[in-house]
């Protein structure tokens, strides 16, 4: 081998290293979105800790820019303007399809906040006018009816004057008689006089104190819910009918659409938070943690946050398909979750209640 060719070699080695050094610092373009405490305003929060703690330990560098949504951010990311997007990002399968996502680093949910309103006069005797009610008040009359043609029956041979042969005078005393006899008010102007009439309202009196004590009971409780004085959107079965406030794009848009409720999108928690506040929605949906933490630092009174969780979902890291360093960031994930560095993270911003 010539001087030549050895430098020559030499040369060729160094520029490879050259060219591979370049693309392993070439910085990673990072979108930053999401809400707080996963994202705050000053571009901290949960999802920043990691992904700092894992660029640090990977030898990674990289620039950043800020999206108002995640939804956007992973626009620019599917749209080869970003190499990765960092931020509470739901796991989907139809993400999954798009893009690559890392296994989860977060367990979430939706949940519902919404305001504990004074309930308007209509709304405290609407229950009274609801379909069940009239059906229930129909099987009365029903009832009723029947009672009283089986007395008419019985009665108008030999009580003509109680009960006249006319089917719609002797019926109607007959159920004016069933009405005195349910009550026990014992007016004592018609009463049976055959066995037969009186077999059938003393069995009257028994059923009719089943049914009467039914109907009290579920008067009462009704009294009960509208005396309560407010209402709250707690469950998804209260949609139907209501403005629920969505963050535009997020999984929350399909609950409420699949529960009856009007979507009304937003771009922001804080855009949803005013219109909730000003009474142009009845409530919002969106992840839970957030939900919480943007409750706990607003302390506002006459809001809820309510128990009812739906969707459960995981948050990761969303890279371009086929991306080099989505499998490494994946390794670093799951040895801060063994070494429990991942919930010493979710500690300091969510407390005790982290998972």
């Amino acid at each position: 081998m010539t001087l030549r060719s050895f430098h020559l070699i030499l040369l060729s080695l160094w520029l490879a290293v050259g060219v591979h050094a370049a693309v392993d610092t070439t910085a990673l373009r990072v979108g930053i979105a999401g809400t707080a405490p996963f994202i705050t305003a000053d571009t901290n929060g949960i999802s920043m800790d990691i992904w700092d703690r894992i660029a640090l330990q990977l030898d990674a560098r990289y620039t950043t820019e800020v999206f108002t949504s995640v939804s956007d951010a992973l626009q620019a990311l599917e749209a080869g303007h970003l190499d990765a997007v960092v931020g509470p990002v739901s796991i989907s399968s139809d993400r999954v399809a798009r893009m690559d996502m890392t296994q989860p680093y977060f367990r979430s949910s939706l949940s519902i906040l919404s305001r504990s309103d004074s309930l308007s006069a209509w709304e405290r005797i609407e229950p009274f006018f609801s379909i069940r009610l009239l059906y229930a008040l129909a099987l009365f009359l029903f009832i009723l009816a029947f009672v009283g043609t089986l007395l008419w029956l019985a009665e108008r041979k030999a009580s003509p004057e109680q009960f006249p042969n006319e089917p719609a005078r002797g019926i109607g005393n007959g159920m004016w008689c069933a009405i005195v006899t349910m009550s026990t008010t014992g007016y004592g102007d018609i009463a049976p006089v055959t066995l037969a009439g009186r077999i059938i309202a003393g069995s009257w009196m028994v059923i009719s104190i089943i049914f009467a004590t039914s109907m009290v009971a579920g008067i009462a409780s009704t009294l009960t819910l509208t005396g309560l004085g407010h209402t709250v959107i707690d469950t998804a079965d209260k949609f139907p009918g209501k403005r629920i406030a969505v963050l535009d794009g997020s999984p929350a848009e399909d609950l409420v659409e699949d529960h009856g409720g009007t979507v009304v999108a937003k771009v922001n928690l804080d855009s949803c938070y005013a219109a909730l506040l000003d009474k142009r929605v009845d409530a919002i949906v969106f992840d839970r943690p957030q939900l919480l933490y943007f409750f706990n630092k607003k302390q506002e009174k006459g809001m809820a946050v309510a128990p009812a969780q739906y969707q459960p979902q995981g948050y990761g890291f969303a890279f371009r398909m086929d991306s080099p360093y989505m499998p490494e960031v994946d390794v670093e994930l799951l040895r801060m979750k063994e070494d429990g560095d991942l919930d010493k993270i979710l500690k300091d911003w969510l407390g005790e209640d982290a998972k």
